[in-house]
């Protein structure tokens, strides 16, 4: 990525993770679309209010594993292949680690969590045996999204597109089997997300173990680097920290949805299904920045960087802002999908209104958030989402629930704080030099 057309280098990247995020989300719709329409629709409440629980624990090391990402990247782009293999080494063996306690905390935390988040007795059972479940197998998340992180830092995202492929494919497969002909509700979801969740783990690091390249896994040379880990940590520590302050703000969102009822949680819910393509363009460029930041700032490409940063901005903010405007328009269709209830479709298309003319804020903020992680400046991104979409928007929803109990507070606090990051992180675009070259020329 440091070298050729920018435009083509950033697209070429992003498209297989935008292909691959495409058809994860699809699975995630068919298992709460499934769920809708065969269970009903306390179970698509208990299915789609799980979002925020399980990324508010899974969050913080999916932001290391960034980090780890970043690490490999800048040692590729410099060509220094003897630390490449052990940022890898170094990767897996955190993602091991990350597993294991994963699975335990997960487990024995979601009966807590979920009475924290005043979720309903009707839903609560559905709800507990789907996480409990989910968190049984987070291990096969945990190591192909390690992987996968692994081949993308090398500037491979096509296998980690291959293997989501399949792994969706099955997904859906089982769901049907599963919730359709065995009658296992939302258990037989879980389960069918686990295995393909196994499936798509074991592809990955098949290709990690035998691979000839320079990002070949040796089991042998699993083990922590201390100098390594350090750096990982520098820039994944604050990137875990903003997963898990943005999780704890959407945990505070969802408490408040919950306690509107299960219509309530299973409208809002399905249309985050629904949101989550949007997402799709903005995390395939995010991600590809990442990647593009950091690999050229490693080979001192600074000029590179700020062609590159320009491009997937504003080719994301387009794009996102398209695929929202489609949304409103097709809100009602969309949403009979997921349910017949007029009631959880009204509420779906509520949500709709006061999100999708404003996703270009929540694109930008995002994107260039990804633009500084490449960058090595993770806590600029971690601050201004804590400040912003963690405190502030808490804030905000406490004081106007308190003077008027309306759900379309909720609602707009997501907007609102879209707009006021993306704001910021301009400002810190154009006001610092947040890629060091300052620094770079006083050594000089």
């Amino acid at each position: 990525m440091t070298k050729g057309p920018i435009s083509k280098s950033i697209l070429m990247f992003a498209l297989p993770i935008f292909l691959g995020n495409l058809f994860q989300q699809l699975y995630n719709a068919v298992d709460s679309i499934v769920v809708g329409n065969y269970v009903g629709k306390e179970a698509l409440a208990a299915v789609t209010s799980c979002g925020p629980l399980i990324f508010l624990l899974v969050g913080f090391f999916a932001g290391v594993f960034v980090g780890a990402g970043v690490v490999i990247s800048k040692y590729f782009g410099a060509g220094d292949m003897e630390n490449v293999s052990k940022a890898i080494h170094t990767a897996v063996a955190f993602a091991l680690l990350s597993s294991i306690i994963l699975t335990v905390l997960g487990y024995l935390a979601t009966p807590s969590i979920l009475h924290l988040m005043n979720t309903p007795e009707s839903v609560y059972e559905d709800a507990k045996t789907y996480i409990q479940i989910f968190f049984l197998g987070i291990g096969s998340l945990v190591m192909y999204n390690s992987a996968s992180g692994i081949l993308q830092a090398m500037g491979d995202s096509k296998h980690p597109l291959y293997f989501l492929i399949v792994a969706s494919i099955t997904n859906v497969i089982l769901d049907l089997i599963f919730v359709i002909y065995f009658d296992m509700g939302v258990a037989g979801v879980a389960r069918a997300t686990i295995i393909s969740q196994t499936v798509s783990a074991i592809l990955s690091y098949r290709i990690l173990l035998t691979t000839k390249d320079v990002y070949k896994v040796s089991i042998k040379k699993i083990h922590f680097d201390t100098c390594i880990i350090k750096q990982m940590l520098k820039v994944g520590l604050p990137s875990g920290l903003q997963n898990s302050v943005i999780s704890f703000a959407n945990i505070v969102v969802q408490a408040n949805i919950n306690s509107f009822g299960a219509v309530a949680m299973a409208g809002s819910g399905a249309f985050s299904r629904v949101q989550g393509f949007v997402f799709i363009p903005v995390t395939s460029f995010a991600l590809s920045l990442t990647t593009f930041t950091s690999q050229n700032i490693g080979a001192g490409e600074y000029d590179r960087v700020k062609k590159g940063a320009r491009f997937g901005i504003i080719t994301a903010m387009i794009l996102s802002e398209l695929i929202g405007i489609a949304l409103l328009v097709k809100a009602p269709q969309i949403l009979s999908l997921f349910s017949k209830d007029v009631n959880v479709i009204a509420i779906g298309v509520l949500k709709a209104q006061y999100s999708c003319p404003f996703l270009l804020f929540m694109a930008l903020s995002h994107v260039m958030a990804g633009v500084y992680r490449g960058a090595g400046k993770s806590i600029v991104p971690m601050m201004v989402m804590f400040l912003v979409w963690c405190v502030f928007r808490v804030a905000f929803i406490t004081v106007a629930l308190s003077l008027n109990r309306d759900i379309r507070i909720l609602f707009a606090a997501y907007p609102i704080t879209w707009f006021m990051s993306a704001v910021i992180f301009v400002i810190y675009y154009f006001k610092v030099d947040w890629m060091g070259i300052d620094k770079l020329k006083i050594v000089e």
